[in-house]
């Protein structure tokens, strides 16, 4: 695999567009199946290519490498999508917050956001910063061989928010949750800079090359009511108004992801995204009378059934899928309602692929 990518717009016919079409609420002869975070920690092939790269960032930053772990899990397990290799944080990165991986702590900044003299300093990053992100969508375009769609993939403004004030992860987000009390302009300066941010970043990836997009509003379901609405879906939505979706082989379609975000369904529906990620606490059933089948629904298996054991996997998949309802129309995208466990044994997820993909098609069949 070379490293050295030239932008193309010539790729190899895509063969399996399922995916797509499932996303664009269009018919379609099994529900498709890909899963957050698929190319990571839970193969040993990734493992081994983790090693190789020598740290977490240093394999996020190597297009050759990132392209030979997003393709992994789809030379293992019959996926129906491949989801770009990288991390949610390269672009407070290239604003210079100084990311680094701790081994037991996850990802921190050197240089955090906590004060107005920070704030100031914050700017849209040249894109060619992130260059080594949109040469690993051009090769891995190529390398797929038209195998299946390619999703790109960036955090939300809010979410990017609370790593780059809190510094990191947090339990409570006091840091952040302080300024948007104290301080709501700030907060309000750091979203607008994220969101101007998080376009251009997506725009970047489309042109590369992929094929959907989305936004991971990881955090969003730590906010109140209300706030959830000011601070997070409201510049989710700006992004979502800047995005250059119409490309000559038809609209990109993009899906947001708000965990724990089940009680502001139909207003994520209605921001303008195509599809709605939901998590497991979201009755799926429900969920689709809500949105009124206006937007595809991806999700929401609980990723601890995993360890249940095969019989209990397959169960579980035909609850998730019968919760859906009638498939006629698609609209119903397969997922875990949060990324896989690390932990997680490599038979369960091949038996989980075989169940959705065999279950779904009896149930389009007799429902054709």
């Amino acid at each position: 695999m070379e490293s050295d990518v030239t932008q193309t717009t010539t790729f190899p016919a895509l063969r399996n567009d399922v995916f797509l079409r499932a996303l664009r609420r269009q018919p379609v002869p099994y529900t498709p199946i890909w899963l957050m975070r698929q190319a990571g920690r839970y193969l040993p092939e990734y493992r081994e290519t983790r090693a190789r790269a020598g740290s977490f960032l240093a394999l996020a930053q190597n297009p050759a490498l990132a392209a030979e772990v997003t393709l992994q899990p789809l030379e293992r397990y019959d996926f129906d999508a491949a989801i770009l290799f990288s991390d949610i944080l390269t672009v407070p990165h290239a604003m210079g917050l100084g990311l680094r991986f701790t081994d037991g702590e996850g990802p921190r900044f050197d240089f955090p956001v906590r004060d107005e003299a920070d704030v100031r300093r914050l700017a849209v990053p040249d894109m060619d910063k992130l260059r080594y992100v949109f040469d690993a969508v051009t090769l891995i375009r190529h390398e797929l061989g038209g195998k299946a769609p390619l999703i790109g993939f960036a955090g939300s403004p809010w979410t990017i928010a609370c790593y780059m004030v809190e510094g990191g992860g947090s339990d409570d987000y006091q840091r952040i949750k302080t300024m948007l009390y104290q301080r709501p302009d700030l907060l309000h300066a750091i979203l607008q800079v994220n969101a101007e941010a998080t376009a251009a970043y997506l725009n970047a990836q489309i042109e590369a090359g992929a094929q959907a997009v989305m936004i991971f509003d990881s955090w969003g379901g730590v906010l109140a009511d209300g706030l959830y609405q000011e601070f997070s879906l409201a510049y989710i939505q700006r992004v979502l108004k800047a995005l250059n979706r119409d490309q000559p082989d038809g609209q990109v379609p993009v899906i947001v992801f708000t965990k724990g975000g089940g009680l502001w369904l139909e207003a994520i529906a209605a921001s303008g995204c195509d599809a709605v990620g939901v998590d497991w606490t979201v009755n799926l059933a429900q969920a689709r009378r809500r949105v009124q089948d206006s937007v595809a629904l991806q999700g929401c298996m609980d990723p601890m059934a995993l360890f249940g054991g095969e019989q209990a996997i397959r169960a579980e998949a035909r609850r998730v899928l019968d919760a859906y309802g009638p498939v006629a129309t698609g609209g119903h995208v397969f997922n875990l309602g949060h990324g896989i466990s690390r932990h997680t044994p490599v038979e369960a997820v091949s038996a989980l692929v075989d169940e959705v993909h065999t279950y779904s098609r009896h149930l389009h069949a007799t429902q054709a």
